[in-house]
């Protein structure tokens, strides 16, 4: 269904969101997700962070049937 849009469909598309909100609307919005981007990121570097200075040791879970068949 949505295969076919191609270039001059995106276009209009553009120009009709454009029309509707307003360029004002439109620079806000994609600041806010700028800023949720980089919030993300920030809160994916920083949770990897604590992973790694983490002193967790590996527990096995494994039930014992499956370890034996092993």
């Amino acid at each position: 269904m949505l295969n076919n849009i191609g270039l001059p469909g995106l276009l209009l598309i553009a120009v009709v969101v454009l029309v509707l909100f307003g360029r004002g609307k439109i620079s806000g919005l994609m600041g806010e997700v700028g800023k949720g981007i980089t919030a993300f990121k920030k809160g994916v570097d920083d949770s990897t962070k604590e992973l790694d200075e983490a002193d967790v040791a590996v527990k096995d879970v494994t039930p014992e049937e499956e370890k034996d068949k092993a």
